[in-house]
């Protein structure tokens, strides 16, 4: 995927991740659509910024309609409720995967037409480390992203029909506001946008940002007890 002179939309682009790979994408030479559910919230000078709420499809095919040039759309929005599954609230369990399944199944449904005309382009879908593994006060969010994983599993094959390229990304904490109430090592925001930049540009279809990425997808075939010794 050539960076430079391609058009990116970015969801969640008014903060965190989103943010930094936006500006990230518009120093590499790309036009960017810098996407929020408060379109006033998003501070990003050279960019287009566009109303999206993921959840919402009148919103998604609003966006869809103002950004038909899109080659690069990067699924990034997330929401994080650190619900338990047996006994969370329903309607945060509800609202995670109605964000990260559902919400990129619509950009992917509403976008993948615009990206067969213009060439084939390429998806980007933030997962986590949490797609692979999970952890008490976050088995919803768990839940939801492995959904996410599977979602772009199943949609890179549908689509590489057009030619269109679908990249998965996987990480541990970063040091955003999602993350703020953990105190652990976290992964400098830029640094992260840069990961992923740079494997898009490679065609990386999964791009391991890090350490913890790489573990997390190493520890599907480890015994169940030894990744979980409160199992044991």
């Amino acid at each position: 995927m050539e960076i430079d002179g391609s058009v990116a939309l970015v969801t969640g682009a008014n903060r965190g991740l989103g943010l930094h790979i936006a500006r990230e994408l518009l120093a590499r030479g790309a036009a960017v659509y810098a996407t929020a559910r408060d379109p006033g919230a998003v501070d990003l000078p050279g960019a287009t910024v566009l109303r999206l709420d993921v959840t919402d499809q009148a919103s998604v095919q609003a966006a869809a309609e103002a950004a038909g040039d899109v080659t690069l759309l990067v699924n990034n929005a997330g929401v994080a409720t650190f619900s338990n599954l047996v006994d969370g609230d329903l309607d945060s369990i509800r609202l995670e995967m109605d964000t990260h399944f559902f919400g990129t199944l619509r950009m992917v449904r509403a976008f993948a037409p615009i990206l067969g005309r213009n060439g084939g382009g390429a998806v980007v879908n933030l997962l986590s480390v949490l797609s692979w593994v999970t952890f008490l006060d976050a088995t919803s969010y768990s839940a939801a992203k492995a959904a996410q994983w599977s979602l772009t599993n199943g949609v890179r094959l549908e689509l590489a029909q057009q030619g269109t390229q679908v990249s998965a990304v996987h990480l541990g904490a970063a040091d955003t506001d999602m993350m703020a109430r953990w105190e652990i090592p976290k992964l400098d925001p830029a640094f992260v946008a840069t990961a992923v930049v740079d494997g898009v540009a490679r065609g990386d279809l999964e791009i391991l940002v890090d350490d913890a990425a790489a573990g997390a997808k190493a520890a599907l075939a480890v015994d169940l007890r030894v990744v979980y010794p409160q199992l044991a």
